[in-house]
C-alpha cells in the first residue's frame, strides 16, 4: 500500500491542542501510524547534560497519530483527503480530493 503521507508534505492538524496549525512533516513512524511535524504537539524535555550538550529543559515536536492530520491542498491550503490516479506517463501519483491537484514532494 502506497503512503498517504509522507516526509516533507505540508499537513494541518485536525484534532487536538494545535487544531488547525499548519507544518511541515519532519519524520513518519509507520509501525507506530504516526507522524513527526515541525511547530507541532511541542513538548518538553529534561535532559541531562552529556559532552556535547550542557543540557536543561528542551523543546522538541513529538509525534501526532496521522489519522489527526490531512494533506494540506496544493491550491487553497485547506485540508484534503488523498487519493491516487496513474499519470499520463503510467506512473501512479497521489493526488488531492477537493482541487484534483497532482501532489508533489
Amino acid at each position: 500500500m502506497a503512503a498517504k503521507i509522507k516526509k516533507g508534505d505540508k499537513v494541518v492538524v485536525l484534532t487536538g491542542r494545535d487544531k488547525g496549525k499548519t507544518g511541515q512533516v519532519a519524520k513518519v513512524l509507520p509501525d507506530a501510524n504516526r507522524v513527526v511535524v515541525t511547530g507541532v504537539n511541542t513538548v518538553k524535555r529534561h535532559q541531562r547534560p552529556t559532552q556535547t550538550s550542557p543540557g536543561g529543559i528542551e523543546e522538541k515536536d513529538a509525534s501526532i497519530h496521522v489519522s489527526n492530520v490531512a494533506l494540506a491542498d496544493p491550491k487553497s491550503g485547506e485540508p484534503t483527503r488523498v487519493g491516487f490516479k496513474v499519470g499520463k506517463d503510467g506512473k501512479k501519483v497521489r493526488v488531492a480530493k477537493k482541487s484534483g491537484e497532482v501532489i508533489d514532494v
